[in-house]
């Protein structure tokens, strides 16, 4: 009965690893669903930098930060696969500080496509009018949560409602508290909207932007400042076209040498395990659809950093079978049946599989939460890779092992 179960979940096991290689083949059309990403360092792109002008920011490092969340999600919303947005200070030894917003897109390779990516996200901000100056508030685009279009009950016009954040909010509520009576300018991209007289406080944390807008006008105004708008204004300051630096050779090369090290590594295994090395051989060739698979689906953009990252992971995969293999050894030459040595060899090697891995875990967990773009794409398939090891290192070569000895 024990042998029929071991057979039937083998069976099953074989017909999913069936089904996920055919779902990797497929997926490799043009228009697949579920397509690899690959970093720019594979398949080349576009890099912009631009100059953020903080003269009037007094939270630089706050700006910056809510910059770059807002230029990624603006450019999440094209489909750019897997940007990468960073910020830096320049000129800080000259004394002359300056902050730069550094856009790389994988893939886009038309300069003049990825600018428009980018595209002019709308400046807002909200000023004092006094006499002929205009007063910052403080209260920009930041803090905006949301905008939305209503049109006014009485002449039927369409304005725009803006909402803020918690922060955004009472900051709108303070400046409406202390300065009731007063002028307070809607602007955007510099130039007046609307300049409405604060009568009470407003602790709703909500402002109404009022024009001579068509409700076309309004629904992409709407649009943009959902897109985000930028708390501090920005200007391109250079661009360029990066070539894959690895390119299809160095990538062919790379599947080359990898298929030759399985193939020698699969060698190895068999000659010196026989049948319970074919054994690891076939949970390894499902250790690697299953990662494959989970890096399609995530999705996960390979990098030459993050392909080597998978690569060291095949290399743990395997030493987790030769801890098992070596332990059954051990219990064989004491006399124990084939079954009975398997089974304490499971449960002996189990205890150093589990320690190795949670600290590869570990390691791979601080590096993607404090290393570079690069940095985090090798934590982040070796730490997969690590999870899935365990798995196919545990349950499939036990299945597979004992569905076979069983029957002995």
């Amino acid at each position: 009965m024990k042998s029929r179960r071991h057979i039937y979940i083998s069976a099953a096991l074989l017909l999913v690893f069936i089904f996920l290689g055919y779902f990797l083949i497929r997926q490799e059309k043009p228009d697949a669903r579920f397509p690899f990403s690959f970093g720019l360092d594979l398949v080349g792109g576009t890099e912009l930098v631009y100059r953020a002008d903080t003269s009037n920011v007094e939270d630089i490092s706050g700006a910056m930060e809510s910059l770059k969340e807002v230029i990624e999600r603006r450019v999440n919303i094209f489909g750019v696969s897997e940007p990468i947005i960073q910020t830096e200070s320049a000129g800080i030894v000259s004394g002359n500080k300056e902050e730069r917003l550094i856009v790389e897109l994988p893939g886009v390779t038309d300069i003049e496509e990825a600018v428009e990516l980018i595209g002019k996200t709308p400046i807002l901000e909200f000023r004092l009018v006094q006499g002929e100056t205009l007063i910052s508030t403080g209260l920009t685009g930041q803090y905006l949560a949301r905008a939305r279009v209503e049109f006014n009950q009485t002449t039927n016009i369409p304005q725009v409602l803006l909402e803020f954040n918690d922060e955004g909010g009472k900051l709108f509520a303070k400046i409406t508290r202390e300065h009731k009576g007063e002028l307070l300018a809607i602007i955007l991209d510099g130039t007046v909207i609307s300049s409405p007289v604060i009568n009470d406080e407003i602790t709703d944390g909500k402002a109404v932007i009022t024009g001579q807008f068509t409700p076309e006008e309004a629904r992409s105004l709407v649009r943009d400042l959902n897109y985000g708008a930028l708390p501090v204004p920005i200007i391109l300051d250079s661009t360029q076209t990066i070539g894959a630096s690895l390119g299809e050779v160095a990538l062919a090369s790379g599947l080359k040498a990898g298929v030759i090290g399985f193939i020698a590594l699969s060698l190895f295994l068999i000659l010196w395990y026989r049948l319970p090395g074919l054994i690891s051989v076939i949970a390894l060739v499902s250790y690697i659809i299953i990662s494959l698979a989970v890096f399609k689906l995530i999705p996960v953009t390979l990098t030459a950093a993050g392909i080597a990252g998978f690569i060291l992971s095949i290399g743990m995969a395997v030493d987790a079978n030769v801890l098992i293999f070596e332990r059954a050894k051990e219990e064989k030459r004491k006399g124990k049946t084939s079954m009975d040595a398997f089974h304490e060899g499971f449960k002996r090697a189990w205890l150093s599989i589990r320690d190795s891995n949670i600290s590869s875990l570990i390691t791979a967990a601080i590096l993607f939460w404090l290393g570079t773009s690069a940095v985090k794409g090798f934590a982040l398939t070796l730490g997969i890779g690590v999870l899935v090891s365990m798995i196919t290192a545990i349950s499939v070569s036990r299945t597979f092992l004992f569905a076979i000895y069983d029957r002995n």
